[in-house]
């Protein structure tokens, strides 16, 4: 069973907590890894781009000359995808790009993140995070103390304002719930900090 050292907001050690096998302790598994992540990035996509067909771009309503005799190529509107200022052929429309995939996979692509952060040493246990007013000095202060990386993932039981308003403005560092976890988050950052509240919540919900 692996175990992880429980840090205060000072940095110092003050126990040791033991992380369930099922979650934190399984062989990550790549594929699956893969399929959410790219999965979880095309679900953002927000599918608004857009060009105009030759029906909507303004103009061309006149056949611009008639169809034989001139020596010209027959053309029926100078709005045609050929013509200067034409339409475009072809062209993207607004569309959804979401998808979903299966529950039992993104389980265990889930659980697969989690151990890869365990595995390489990337996760830290924080016993309390509180935060008495709107400082990002203090957050800026602990994750100092605690030695993370330049991206940082820091994982709360319960949405706390004062801790996501004043981490909000720090480049690299996103807070998250246990509701919210997401396997594009956890990979995607240096330092995976959660608190000792939400590993147990972890644990609850997706063992």
């Amino acid at each position: 069973m692996p175990k992880a050292a429980v840090l205060n907001m000072a940095g110092e050690n003050v126990g040791e907590i033991e992380l369930s096998d099922a979650i934190f302790g399984i062989e990550p598994n790549t594929v699956v890894l893969h399929a959410a992540v790219v999965n979880y990035l095309a679900n953002q996509r927000q599918g608004t781009q857009s060009t105009l067909t030759r029906t909507e771009v303004s103009g061309g309503g006149r056949k611009p000359w008639k169809q034989k005799g001139t020596g010209h190529a027959r053309q029926g509107s100078i709005r045609a995808p050929q013509w200067r200022h034409g339409g475009v052929a072809l062209g993207p429309k607004p569309r959804d790009y979401s998808y979903t995939i299966n529950k039992k996979v993104k389980r265990l692509a889930l659980k697969s993140a989690l151990s890869s952060k365990v595995q390489a040493n990337e996760i830290i246990v924080l016993d309390n995070l509180a935060v008495d007013d709107y400082k990002t000095k203090t957050i800026v202060g602990m994750l100092s103390a605690i030695k993370t990386g330049k991206k940082v993932l820091i994982v709360m039981p319960a949405s706390d304002e004062k801790v996501v308003v004043s981490a909000r403005n720090i480049p690299g560092v996103k807070t998250t719930i246990v509701g919210s976890l997401n396997v594009y988050d956890i990979l995607n950052c240096d330092t995976f900090v959660v608190l000792k509240d939400a590993v147990t919540a972890i644990e609850e919900v997706y063992a």
